[in-house]
């Protein structure tokens, strides 16, 4: 019978390289790989949520190998134990358990310790120097339907042919797939011509919504997170993350035609003493219409339960 190979190292160390050489592939070579793909400047960082995803996989999938058996609990323990009997050295036992003491103080320190941040107020008031004025007493077309933008919905909704932008990917069609029980109780009033004028303006206004909800998860959750708390799977990745929009501080302190022009123009948007702040929000206006960035802003602040402040000169 064939005498049993022994492995060239330990259990524990082949864990110890497998966990080394996957954080390197992660941290490193992801990165890389992005930037040859893309063929941008910087490579793009793996978010941290992402990587911590990964280190409790990776614990997982390590505990269930190593505690298959025995024989391979008693391999990946047994350096452990010898370092800890002084069956190595004495004040190599004493060196390794000083550094494990101090690195998990370090790891602890870090997370507890007070750190200096701008203040919240800082980050979504931006320097708006150049903020148009005409913009200051804005209002949102979608959220405040004229009587042709309703009578215009009646007339879909009865012919089981609503218009929705481009980017929601339905065709003209019935409302039937919204899952919402106020535009359903609403369309069949309005198709047996009992519906009030609430009645129709509560369908057309969850039916924006549904849309404007489609477009913010296409377009601004990756960043600004599915509760615009900012914390998106891509929030990570910038040296300074999403505003949270569910704070009282932010939205609830400036005006809607603000919103409208921040999302529009973007960073770049920015006066040049807003530079402190990078930020990195894309040009909207070349990718979306007014129309539906608009949408976008019902969602936006439906989801952080908020809204705008109404102008000094609308009071």
């Amino acid at each position: 019978m064939a005498e049993k190979k022994k492995p060239l190292i330990g259990m524990f160390w082949s864990v110890v390289v497998f966990c080394g050489v996957s954080w390197v592939v992660l941290v490193k070579g992801i990165p890389e790989l992005s930037r040859r793909v893309t063929g941008l400047e910087l490579p793009l960082p793996v978010p941290g949520s992402l990587q911590m995803f990964w280190a409790i996989l990776l614990t997982i999938v390590i505990f269930m190998y190593v505690s298959f058996d025995q024989g391979r609990i008693d391999s990946f323990l047994s350096p452990i134990l010898n370092l800890l009997k002084g069956k190595y050295s004495r004040p190599l036992a004493w060196l390794v358990m000083l550094a494990v003491a101090l690195g998990s103080g370090n790891v602890a320190f870090s997370y507890f310790a007070p750190k200096s941040a701008a203040p919240v107020v800082l980050r979504i008031q931006h320097p708006s120097s150049n903020f148009p004025k005409k913009n200051e007493n804005l209002v949102n077309p979608i959220a405040n339907p004229s009587k042709e933008m309703l009578d215009k919905f009646v007339a879909q909704v009865k012919e089981d042919k609503v218009e929705f932008v481009p980017q929601v990917g339905h065709g003209p069609r019935s409302l039937d797939f919204i899952p919402m029980p106020k535009v359903q109780a609403a369309v069949q009033k309005i198709k047996s011509g009992g519906a009030s004028e609430a009645d129709i303006k509560t369908a057309y206004l969850q039916t924006r919504l549904y849309e404007g909800r489609t477009l913010y998860e296409f377009n601004c959750r990756p960043c600004h997170g599915d509760k615009t708390d900012g914390n998106g799977p891509m929030a990570d990745g910038f040296r300074l993350r999403p505003i949270d929009f569910t704070d009282n501080g932010t939205l609830e302190t400036i005006v809607e035609g603000y919103i409208f022009w921040r999302i529009r123009n973007g960073g770049p948007g920015l006066p040049p003493e807003a530079t402190p702040w990078n930020s990195a929000m894309p040009i909207w206006k070349k990718d979306l219409t007014d129309e539906q960035i608009w949408m976008i802003m019902m969602a936006e602040l439906d989801l952080a339960q908020k809204t705008a402040r109404i102008p000094e000169s609308m009071h």
